[in-house]
């Protein structure tokens, strides 16, 4: 028989994640020794993932409104306006710790999440990304993580019947012992029919929906706010089990009940399940809340009361109802063939109460349960920064060909056509632009509108200097989007960092917040919802510093774009932005000198603004359809991904006077974009970006079957096709190790 008075020991306190100081804090908040199913409840709502008590201070700061935005931070996704009545629903969460313990279902459940995140908002999803991140590909556990986890994503995302249309993937021994996945979902609403978590009124009926609550995923939200140790695969249990065919029953059914005119207020049962949905629904709406458990649908038996309101199944949402529509509502899921279970009421009492066979188990105030959250300054340091190094200090050891195909074969930038081949990315018919492009392309609708989107970060960069690095993460998002023809609109993130209790962490944190902050500023680019995970640390060793940026912008005809691909012989290339050949914290310095070290490139953001609006005018004019952004291993990288996307060469005669070959080649300066455009174009840009005050030249032209830089031998397209395509297959085919224990 269940106990809920068993006495709260320390260790007991210790077990739910809470510390003595937390714990005296809720003692004192309700006057007593709580009961077991209190402490379950307040341990998922004041651990980090649910209050963000070490972030929400910092998180304040940040850009969040535009006269498009039309919600920010604070619901289940954000919300902008595209134009026409329409409204573009998105959000990034990240399922880090689910994932490395259980790889293929903790993958498949963060996707299944977002795409819960965007449909409770009354959006229908039309595209996801993901931004995956692997440790060593030497390490034991590497190849049978990527491998589960793509399945997983892919998995869930095609069975579900949603195009993944883009995302990342990178490999770096600080991920060896906590890896992380972050999954993006973006969805289409009508602007003047947008659903929130807000529950209003007095006596409303409130309604479980979706699938059977299990003991898959107890304490999920609490393992995602602590570090991994040697006891991490006893934690399997804590990872939740996905059924995309019954979230995409659950959607047509949300959907459809949400066009009937019955719901008040929705929520996903998401982190923490029962208890944060329905705390969040009451407290946002000032009003309290009363469940009953035993009408709860289980399909596990003799299932406690602190098991129900803990568990973290999936496909399942709480709703509030308008009275009288309960029947219909019913009708409504019994044809989709879900459950649907009235489980409460809203009050006025402002008291989240639960009982269970006539008895009262939880009785707590609801809003403090979020208000009162405990909200930390954590103490921070500012990281060292790293010195400038010149191209001078980094010899050219490697002729530039073999340098080039070199890095176009390692592990960061090969291609990562096998893990997107895994995903159905034309499933609904709109994608445009398919990855491995800069940014993806889905019409909206009939068109011709549409949405670029993508997801970025070079976490290199966010350590070496960590206000430097969250400037180029938002700015790499914006010159994505802007080089395939989008505006774009707005940014959703996912800070993914260490344990925030040491404070050269917690300055990673803060100082990746100023760079975001000021680059969403300087280029109108607000955040209109994120995530943050904290703890990803293995035994004291933290992941890089790594906030994802998620970008979204539109497009106003999807027949006038850019792509990567070269489309003609005789084209010239011109390079539009500053070059000085900058190689600290570079691909070229990791990959061909072995060194992991200086400063990385800054962030001019007026000039990335300048140029950016410059290349999106030349696109939208039809002027130009060729454009790459420059972003990791420089100038030479992206000119073979251009080669290789398109089987044409090119010929780069020189370097210019007084830059070093190899660093004008491998340089990774920020703001550059390489077009490909006919001569009478070309200098038609050349006198408009000196009109401007742009940097622009004329580097080249495209031609024949081979790649030939300066000072260097010819290498062939179809060499460099070779080098690009073939290490992440024959990585995967090689012979596995036992994952490690």
């Amino acid at each position: 028989m269940f106990r809920n008075d068993v006495p709260i020991t320390p260790e007991l306190v210790r077990q739910h994640g809470l510390t003595p100081d937390e714990y005296a804090r809720f003692r004192a908040l309700i006057g007593r020794d709580p009961t077991l199913t209190e402490l379950g409840i307040v341990s998922a709502m004041w651990n980090e993932h649910c209050s963000y008590k070490s972030s929400r201070k910092h998180l304040r700061g940040l850009p969040t409104t535009a006269p498009w935005v039309i919600q920010g931070p604070g619901e289940n996704a954000g919300v902008i306006d595209i134009g026409d009545g329409l409204a573009c629903v998105f959000k990034m969460e990240s399922h880090n710790h689910p994932s490395f313990i259980e790889p293929y279902q903790g993958a498949a459940t963060g996707v299944g999440g977002i795409l819960r995140d965007v449909f409770t908002m009354g959006a229908r999803p039309i595209a996801a990304l993901n931004a995956l991140r692997f440790g060593s590909p030497d390490h034991p556990r590497t190849r049978h993580l990527v491998s589960g986890v793509v399945a997983g994503v892919g998995g869930y995302g095609n069975s579900f019947g949603v195009p993944t249309v883009g995302g990342l993937v990178g490999f770096h021994s600080r991920y060896d012992g906590n890896i992380l996945v972050n999954a993006m979902a973006v969805g289409l609403a009508k602007t003047d029919a947008i659903f929130y978590a807000a529950a209003t009124g007095v006596g409303n009926p409130i309604v479980y929906l979706g699938s059977k609550t299990g003991r898959d995923g107890i304490h999920g939200a609490t393992m995602a706010s602590a570090e991994f140790d040697a006891e991490t695969e006893a934690k399997r249990p804590t990872v939740q089990v996905g059924d995309p065919f019954a979230e995409k029953l659950l959607l047509e059914a949300c959907l459809e009940l949400m066009a009937s005119g019955a719901v008040i207020a929705i929520q996903d049962m998401g982190a923490a399940g029962l208890t944060c949905s329905a705390v969040e629904m009451g407290a946002k709406g000032d009003l309290g809340v009363e469940l009953d458990l035993d009408a709860v649908p289980v399909r596990e038996e003799g299932m406690t009361p602190y098991e129900m309101m803990l568990s973290e199944s999936q496909e399942r949402m709480l709703v509030v109802l308008k009275p009288g529509m309960e029947d219909e509502a019913k009708a409504i899921f019994v044809k989709w063939g879900l459950d649907f279970a009235i489980i409460g009421h809203t009050t006025d009492t402002l008291r989240f109460v639960v009982k269970w066979h006539g008895e009262t188990m939880a009785d707590l105030p609801i809003k403090e349960l979020g208000d009162e959250a405990p909200l930390y300054d954590r103490p921070h340091i500012a990281n060292t920064h790293q010195p400038v190094i010149a191209a001078a200090d980094v010899p050219a050891t490697v002729p530039h060909a073999e340098a080039l195909k070199r890095l176009i074969g390692s592990p960061e930038l090969a291609s990562k056509r096998w893990v997107y081949e895994q995903y159905d990315h034309f499933i609904l018919g709109n994608t445009i632009q398919k990855p491995g492009g800069d940014a993806a392309i889905v019409r909206v609708e009939d068109g011709p509108k549409g949405l670029a989107i993508t997801a970025d970060v070079t976490p290199r960069y966010c350590e070496a200097d960590p206000v430097q690095g969250g400037r180029q993460a938002v700015a790499e998002a914006w010159r994505n989007i802007t080089a395939v023809g989008g505006r774009p609109l707005a940014i959703t993130d996912n800070l993914n960092f260490g344990n925030p209790e040491k404070p050269e962490v917690m300055g990673q944190l803060v100082g990746c917040l100023k760079g975001i902050g000021e680059a969403c500023l300087a280029l109108d680019f607000p955040v209109v919802s994120g995530n943050v995970s904290l703890y990803n640390e293995t035994n004291g060793v933290g992941i890089l510093p790594t906030p994802t940026i998620g970008g979204v912008g539109v497009l106003d005809d999807v027949a006038v774009h850019a792509t990567i691909a070269l489309k003609r012989a005789g084209d010239v290339l011109v390079l539009l932005g500053r070059t000085e050949g900058w190689l600290g914290q570079s691909q070229y310095l990791a990959v061909i000198a072995g060194r992991e070290e200086g400063a990385p490139p800054p962030v001019d953001l007026a000039g990335e603004r300048k140029t950016g609006d410059f290349v999106r005018g030349l696109i939208t004019s039809g002027a130009v359809d060729t454009v790459h952004d420059l972003s990791d291993g420089g100038l030479a990288v992206a000119l073979a991904e251009m080669s290789i996307a398109s089987g044409i060469g090119a010929t780069v005669p020189e370097a210019p006077a007084g830059i070093a070959a190899h660093a004008w080649l491998f340089g990774e300066d920020q703001g550059r974009y390489l077009l490909a455009v006919s001569e009478t174009v070309a200098s038609e840009i050349l006198s408009g970006a000196s009109a401007q005050g742009i940097a622009a030249a004329r580097i080249g032209t495209t031609g024949g079957d081979g790649l030939t830089l300066p000072d260097s031998e010819t290498i062939s397209v179809a060499d460099l096709r070779a080098a690009h395509e073939d290490w992440f297959p024959a990585y995967m085919a090689s012979q596995p190790a036992a994952p490690a224990a």
